[in-house]
């Protein structure tokens, strides 16, 4: 627990900029994983399940990488 807050201590930033790319590039890599595991037994679930890791990176990408380029410009 001390090695993670010594990433957010005050003028170092790595820890949380590590932190908003996981959340905005993580679970889409899930969702896709998933749909192609259900593709083969349940192809309208596969579907959904792209469909919803695009959305995901879609709006992680714009509204996570609006606030990285705000606080770094």
């Amino acid at each position: 627990m001390l090695k993670a807050m010594i990433f957010l201590k005050l003028g170092n930033f790595f820890g949380l900029i590590t932190l908003i790319i996981t959340i905005m590039i993580g679970p889409p890599i899930l969702l896709t994983i998933i749909g192609f595991l259900v593709k083969k037994k349940w192809p309208k679930m596969g579907k959904v399940f792209f469909i919803l890791g695009g959305l995901y990176l879609l709006i992680g990408l714009g509204f996570c990488g609006t606030i990285l380029m705000n606080n770094y410009t």
